[in-house]
């Protein structure tokens, strides 16, 4: 929205609003890396949106080949973190990663 006031013979003045909103959450630090994959948890989560159902194996092969002894949780049993579940499987996210003791997740997301 911009409006110009031009009243009195004075020069153009302009009011302009920031296109953007402001930020719904405060941005937070990142966790530090695990230093040492083996045998560490890794849940797997998808949106089912493009080709995870390709590309997790290709992970779990190079992966479970270079770290012995790691796990890996599947997305069909965290369910799709996209659709009209999304917001009740986000919410219980965090309890479901922690009651099946993960380390680290691989999250996929489509385009």
């Amino acid at each position: 929205m911009i409006n110009v006031d031009t009243r009195h013979g004075a020069e153009p003045g302009y009011e302009v609003l920031w296109p953007l909103g402001r930020p719904a959450y405060e941005n937070r630090s990142p966790c530090d890396r695990i230093a040492d994959l083996n045998n560490k948890v890794v849940g797997e989560l998808w949106d089912y949106l493009f080709r995870g159902d390709e590309i997790f194996p290709l992970l779990e092969q190079a992966l479970g080949g270079r770290y012995p002894g790691m796990r890996f949780i599947g997305y069909e049993q965290f369910g799709s973190t996209h659709g009209d579940e999304e917001h009740k499987i986000l919410a219980e996210l965090p309890d479901r990663l922690k009651s099946l003791k993960v380390d680290a997740v691989i999250s996929g997301m489509g385009c």
